[in-house]
């Protein structure tokens, strides 16, 4: 029996990689250089399974192409705001993603940023690489301290969650969040958090405000300059989430005019292309994207990946079916 064939848009984990040799005909992507939306149809067309990542747009237009074999699509990624998700629906394409696995190093990120953005770690680290530091001395490069502040958390899923258990047993600090589907109050209740009324109430509460929603049309620009504004002075903006929840040039003015003490940033509207405005702050801290940039993080969303397509190929509903 023929295996099946399936097309990797990016280079994988060699684990993963191997794995997959192993199981499919596959076609890997040994440069990791982006597939054109031409190679994304034509790979439509030749292969039984796509599997993208979440920095391949999968457009209507590249999901309507004609004489499609491919029947599934893998993606590598817990957000998938990629896709686009309803045509692929009505084109009859089963799209799955990798949720659970990155939970901790996303949130393990969230706190690094948070804590680079509180000690302005950044700065810091560009005065000595640079010679400009002169030594210690009493007022140099104040920041905020983290330990019993109160962080608020917008969004307040697993890695929300993830984070709130490192902030509060690790840094004794106070949890607030805001959800329009919040958890248990079980859950609640074990983090000794509490649910603010909305947004804007977390925000003029919060020292530190990391958000975790997902992206698109709901929560584009959430962050905006009126929200920007009711929040402290010496507060921090973190995202780990989706880059096009803030407003960009809303956050720079922020952070310029000081209406905000810092920020730390890992995702990026219209990433990998950055605003140049943050490149001439000091008071942000940016990551290229590196929430989920572990070896065995990684390896386990390849392998969820190939759980999905496996169970699919098998007849089987796959456990992370998001279309």
């Amino acid at each position: 029996m023929n295996k099946p064939k399936v097309i990797v848009t990016r280079k994988w984990p060699a684990a993963v990689e191997a794995r997959l040799q192993e199981l499919y005909d596959v076609q890997l992507n040994t440069a990791d250089i982006p597939m054109t939306a031409d190679a994304l149809k034509a790979a439509l067309q030749t292969a039984d399974a796509l599997l993208p990542t979440v920095t391949d747009a999968i457009t209507a237009d590249i999901l309507g192409v004609p004489n499609k074999r491919a029947k599934i699509i893998g993606n590598f990624g817990v957000g998938y705001n990629n896709i686009d998700i309803e045509a692929a629906k009505r084109e009859g394409l089963v799209v799955t993603n990798t949720p659970h696995v990155l939970t901790d190093c996303t949130a393990d990120i969230a706190m690094l940023l948070l804590l680079m953005s509180a000690r302005r770690a950044s700065e810091g680290d560009r005065l000595v690489r640079n010679g400009q530091w002169t030594g210690w001395r009493p007022t140099h490069l104040l920041g905020q301290k983290v330990t019993g502040k109160t962080l608020g958390l917008i969004g307040f899923g697993r890695i929300a969650q993830a984070m709130a258990r490192k902030a509060h047993h690790g840094f004794g600090m106070k949890v607030i969040f805001t959800d329009p589907y919040p958890p248990s109050q079980e859950i609640i209740d074990g983090l000794q958090a509490t649910q603010c009324a909305n947004v804007e109430e977390l925000l003029t509460d919060a020292n530190f405000v990391s958000l975790h929603c997902p992206g698109g049309e709901a929560t584009k620009h959430l962050i905006n300059e009126q929200r920007l504004k009711l929040m402290r002075p010496s507060a921090h903006l973190i995202n780990t989430a989706r880059g096009d929840v803030v407003d960009s040039k809303a956050l720079i003015k922020a952070l310029k005019e000081h209406w905000i003490a810092g920020a730390g940033l890992d995702v990026f509207e219209g990433e990998p292309n950055i605003d140049p405005g943050f490149l001439e702050l000091d008071n942000v801290a940016l990551l290229p994207h590196l929430g989920s940039a572990t070896e065995e993080t990684r390896v386990a969303m390849g392998n969820r990946v190939l759980d999905n397509i496996a169970a699919f190929f098998a007849g089987q509903e796959p456990e992370d079916r998001v279309a």
